[in-house]
């Protein structure tokens, strides 16, 4: 697991798994964004396997899957809901974690 820091409240990463979970809680994160679609590939942990694990820990979680399309208002616009709703700091993840920082990115002007 390759945490990387975007700012003070948002950390990206590749794929986690459900055992990554209490690292990433130890590690002082609150809140878990997934950003990877179910099924892109099929040894991958599906969203409701990581939300168990994660809601078991006290972590909450969100899923904003970004496709094939890339990222989209929608996804930007779900991305803002969850800066402003869930804990901080956040962990974003996806297959890279570039999908992750992208959406991040994307809301900056709507943030200010």
């Amino acid at each position: 697991m390759d945490l990387r820091p975007i700012d003070q409240s948002y950390s990206v990463s590749g794929q986690i798994s459900p055992e990554d979970l209490e690292a990433i809680k130890a590690a002082g994160f609150k809140s878990v964004v997934c950003h990877r679609p179910d099924g892109e590939v099929p040894d991958q942990p599906a969203f409701d396997e990581i939300r168990q694990a994660a809601e078991a820990l006290g972590l909450e979680t969100r899923h904003i899957p970004i496709g094939p399309m890339g990222v989209t208002a929608d996804a930007v616009r779900q991305m803002v809901d969850a800066i402003e709703e869930l804990p901080k700091p956040m962990l974003g993840y996806c297959r890279s974690g570039a999908r992750s920082t992208a959406v991040y990115q994307h809301t900056a002007h709507l943030r200010g």
